[in-house]
């Protein structure tokens, strides 16, 4: 017999395996793509929008599980950016070895600078790690030892690479990747969180006071969620450098994490998937409101009208706000809002608790 939990996990299935037969499927989606869904520059769309969600999703397990608001985890995504190239171009290693300093250098990074910022708490600590997001971002704009290629950033060489990660054609396998490593992002997501670790730092996220109460200390379990945050944001970083071929100073600023913030406050914090879906459609609607607002129907609207809607962050703008009125929880919370409505009328009309929302979530 085929039960509601069944086809509870038969839906991400589906969906998983939909998203992995894309790049083979001709198929017109009309107004929300160009062509077939599997061209190119379709999937290019949709494999920049994964890594974004793997970003959002490393930055979600700070903000959204264990409470603590950073300004510089776009530090660590850069990282996964500008070492490897820096490693590729300037010191002629080979692959394996500047991936290898990636991933060391986003860990160690992110060791340091939770270690330090840590002591601190509050809007003291997101001071500080904007201070420690700042100087990277000045380190790499002003080409400190010629090494980033300044406000131009460095191309990525393809020499080093394998034939699948160059060229257009090969599109198909890069897409492949960035959703290969999103499922693995969300499946180590996932294991953290329902752990007894991610209860403590939900524990946190609720009221750190009585989790220091218990005899735990807070210190020990936040470092170690920034640091397997920053060390995933930096694997999330080296796939987007394959994408887009380069590192520029914008993956380091902390404009860059208000970003990835907004992408978790779009698809609901607190949550697995809603990060990902925050962050795809954030990068869906930033890459079609520009093609549509350069479009020749809005050129010929009313100069009162047009002008406005010529501006994509207008339009965008004006979304975010509806997104925030509509859906005050994000994308997330409004169906977990659905799921509790039947036990809201089971309780007769009382309103479940904010942590068993969240739970429903997990």
């Amino acid at each position: 017999m085929i039960t509601r939990e069944h086809l509870r996990l038969a839906l991400p299935v589906a969906i998983l395996v939909l998203l992995l037969a894309v790049p083979r499927l001709p198929l017109h989606v009309p107004v929300l793509f160009d062509g077939p869904i599997n061209t190119p520059g379709n999937l290019h769309l949709l494999a920049v929008g994964f890594t974004l969600g793997a970003a959002a999703l490393s930055y979600n397990l700070l903000f959204g599980y264990t409470g603590v608001l950073s300004f510089g985890h776009a530090l660590f995504f850069g990282a996964g950016l500008y070492l490897p190239t820096i490693a590729l171009r300037k010191w002629e290693w080979d692959l394996v070895p500047a991936l290898a300093l990636a991933l060391g250098g986003g860990l160690a990074l992110a060791a340091v600078v939770g270690a330090l910022a840590l002591r601190t708490s509050g809007v003291y600590f997101a001071m500080v790690t904007l201070a420690f997001a700042q100087a990277g971002a000045v380190v790499v704009g002003k080409n400190v030892g010629g090494l980033t290629g300044g406000e131009e950033g460095l191309s990525l060489p393809s020499r080093p690479l394998p034939d699948w990660l160059v060229g257009v054609v090969n599109t198909d396998k890069l897409y492949w990747l960035a959703l290969a490593v999103l499922i693995v992002v969300y499946l180590a997501a996932l294991r953290l969180v329902t752990s007894p670790t991610g209860r403590v730092w939900q524990g946190i996220r609720e009221n750190e006071g009585r989790v220091q109460m218990l005899g735990l200390r807070p210190y020990g379990f936040k470092l170690l969620a920034f640091v397997i945050s920053g060390a995933l944001a930096t694997v999330a970083g080296i796939v987007y450098l394959f994408l887009v071929s380069g590192a520029t100073p914008r993956a380091v600023s902390a404009e860059f994490t208000v970003t990835l913030l907004l992408m978790v406050i779009i698809g609901g914090s607190g949550s697995l998937w809603g990060p990902v879906a925050g962050a795809v459609l954030y990068h869906y609607l930033n890459v079609r409101l520009t093609v549509w607002a350069g479009s020749a129907t809005v050129a010929d609207l009313p100069d009162v009208v047009g002008r406005p809607l010529g501006d994509p962050l207008f339009i965008f703008g004006l979304i975010f706000v509806l997104l925030v009125l509509f859906f005050p929880r994000g994308l997330a919370g409004a169906f977990a809002g659905r799921r509790l409505r039947p036990l809201q009328r089971a309780l007769g009309g009382a309103t479940p608790t904010p942590g068993l929302a969240q739970k429903g979530d997990l």
